[in-house]
């Protein structure tokens, strides 16, 4: 399947995903649910990245033990920074994760029809950061609690 290359007027949302079996993120939000910073990979997509830009938390995992899915949406506040060498490039954002019941999982974003070919649900392996179109961001916006 053929990646859609991003483009800053297709650009609907900027995902970046954790691994909430790899880490323990619903402890580390539940001990503080603000979220300043996140690791991106380098490249096309990481230079795109500009402050103001609606940024979406997507944490994956195995199935059945947390609600995987969307945790949080914010912004980002400057463009992602190549970190030291030899270490990640990252990105500034502000962004609250969600009380656990207002979380949007997986299995509701993928029997929407207009988030179901979301790059996420295709590549879930994809590298940071991934997207959404401006027309998937406002089918997401539909499944949030009111801001």
């Amino acid at each position: 399947m053929t990646t859609r290359r991003v483009t800053a007027a297709g650009l609907g949302a900027w995902l970046v995903k954790g691994n909430a079996d790899a880490v323990d993120l619903a402890a580390r939000f539940a001990t503080d649910p603000r979220v300043t910073s996140w690791c991106v990979r380098p490249g096309y997509r990481s230079r795109l990245m500009r402050a103001g830009q609606p940024v979406v938390l997507w944490a994956s995992g195995s199935r059945g033990r947390l609600t995987y899915g969307v945790w949080g949406v914010g912004h980002l506040t400057g463009p992602a920074v190549p970190g030291p060498p030899g270490e990640p490039w990252s990105v500034p954002l502000e962004l609250t994760v969600l009380d656990p019941d207002d979380r949007v999982p997986r299995e509701r974003l993928r029997a929407d029809s207009r988030l179901a070919g979301a790059e996420v649900l295709r590549q879930p392996q994809g590298a940071n950061p991934s997207w959404l179109t401006v027309a998937e961001f406002a089918a997401l916006r539909e499944h949030l609690p009111p801001a």
